[in-house]
């Protein structure tokens, strides 16, 4: 079994590429809400360009769903986020599917977590012709 590595979502998937099928899984936690929405981009392009088939993207945080961001408390802290920088903000699943799907990248599971967050499970499939 190969160590963790680092990823710099931040950088382009070209710059922390570790080859073909490499890896089996991709963890963020906390991420994407607090950074530009390129991060976001840069990690589904990582994980398309690095994942093995079968392999997972797993991303722990705060997340709209289809549009609504729910609880209340969601949508302040996504004000606040917003306030403070405006290119930060809680991110909607359907972001990381257009952004995810066409590359082969499919939602699996959405589990609730505690403090309203959510974990987002996803799984590389084929890429779509």
């Amino acid at each position: 079994m190969a160590e963790p590595r680092l990823l710099d979502a931040s950088q382009p998937a070209e710059s922390w590429f570790v080859g073909p099928d490499a890896l089996d899984l991709i963890f963020g936690a906390n991420v994407l809400h607090i950074t530009p929405f390129a991060v976001t981009e840069g990690l589904v392009a990582g994980a398309l360009r690095s994942l093995r088939p079968g392999g997972r993207l797993v991303l722990y945080g705060p997340f709209a769903m289809h549009g609504v961001l729910e609880p209340e408390s969601n949508q302040n802290f996504d004000a606040s986020l917003r306030a403070r920088d405006p290119a930060w903000g809680v991110r909607d699943v359907d972001d990381l599917l257009r952004l995810g799907e066409p590359g082969g990248l499919v939602l699996e599971t959405v589990e609730d977590m505690p403090a309203n967050n959510k974990m987002l499970f996803f799984k590389k499939g084929p890429a779509l012709a």
